[in-house]
């Protein structure tokens, strides 16, 4: 049995071998051209946005610092993609009304409903670029497609979406989202925070209206935004926090008490049987306690725990009362080892960042 000229052996297992080989042969013969069609086309793309950027970038450029021309050039239908990357690096190196001329182009060349149909497409990619676009573009018309993004899997589309949305309309996203936000626990807490901080007051009123309402699984995750986003809540609704059994709950309300009115509350909470709750209860009688509270602070340094004690040194140095006459005149009265260890170790750390500053201020000077 022959192949075109080619012997095809008789015995059924070098046939199998051979019909093997052959098919091996052609599937890398595939392979090798569809890499080939790759870096062809790949080099095509590259080609198309190097042009896109050397006709563009100089048009956009102008308009950034006021030359905005009466007419705008033909955006071909290949280089939509690349002006929009281009367009959105641009706004993200901006700051204040700055982009408002880049703005005006987009929005002359059709731009934003070009992103709008973007974010309705498959490509990931495309629906990001339209999200971000979108947002700097604060398009309103966009807002039920952006909030149907926020409910995707994808951490990184939905967060987009979110800033877009708080780009839009703080107030309004402040109201749908604080919510979404404390149920996503994929959300990074870093990067909505700071997508959030440009709607900080109207969060800060959803946020307490939320918490008496919320599942003691969320209130964690609930206080732990409000301290990211440095929002003080109401005095009553930390009071109920702090009274709450979990100790996830009362650490989180503890990182934010700032109310001098909660002074009860904290001082109730330096004996509490968890060591996390008197590393917290320690800092914050730091922030809000009064004279009378130094010898609660200085009875903590004598805690089991090592943290505690830290904690307790470090509130105990930043008291605005506290001078350094004052902090000798301590430390010599301390008779717990471990107490006056830990107070001389902070007293140290402290007078160590104060050079370190000092230093730095004279190099800078």
């Amino acid at each position: 049995m022959t192949l075109r000229g080619m012997p095809v052996p008789g015995d059924p297992i070098l046939a199998a071998a051979f019909w093997t080989g052959i098919a091996a042969l052609f599937l890398t013969l595939l392979l090798g051209l569809q890499i080939v069609r790759l870096r062809i086309a790949l080099r095509a793309r590259q080609r198309r946005e190097a042009r896109t950027l050397a006709r563009w970038r100089p048009i956009l450029n102008a308009a950034i610092v006021g030359d905005v021309p009466e007419q705008l050039p033909r955006l071909l239908p290949g280089e939509r993609l690349h002006f929009i990357k281009l367009w959105v690096h641009l706004q993200a190196s901006l700051r204040g009304e700055a982009g408002g001329a880049l703005n005006l182009i987009a929005c002359r060349l059709g731009l934003d409903a070009d992103a709008r149909a973007m974010l309705g497409r498959r490509a990931r990619t495309e629906r990001l670029l339209a999200a971000l676009m979108l947002g700097h573009l604060r398009d309103r018309a966009a807002w039920p497609q952006l909030l149907r993004l926020t409910g995707m899997d994808d951490p990184t589309l939905s967060v987009t979406a979110l800033w877009a949305l708080v780009r839009i309309d703080p107030r309004a996203a402040a109201e749908y989202l604080t919510p979404l936000f404390i149920e996503r626990d994929d959300w990074a807490m870093s990067h909505v925070a700071g997508i959030l901080q440009q709607a900080g007051t109207p969060v800060a009123a959803v946020l307490a209206g939320m918490l008496p309402r919320l599942e003691a699984s969320r209130l964690p995750r609930a206080l732990r935004i409000a301290d990211a986003l440095r929002i003080e809540l109401p005095a009553e609704v930390l009071t109920t926090a702090l009274a709450n059994e979990d100790v996830a709950v009362v650490t989180a309300a503890l990182r934010i008490v700032g109310n001098p009115l909660l002074q009860d509350a904290v001082r109730a909470l330096l004996a509490h049987p968890d060591w996390q709750v008197r590393v917290q209860a320690a800092k914050a009688l730091g922030r809000i306690g009064d004279r009378g509270d130094t010898g609660r602070l200085v009875a903590m340094l004598a805690d089991r725990e090592w943290w505690v004690r830290y904690r307790a040194a470090q509130a105990l140095v930043e008291l605005p009362w506290m001078t350094r006459t004052d902090l000798y005149a301590l430390h010599a009265s301390l008779e717990d080892r471990y107490a006056a260890d830990m107070l001389s170790q902070v007293m140290a750390e402290r007078d160590a960042a104060a050079d370190r500053n000092e230093k730095t201020g004279a190099e800078a000077a």
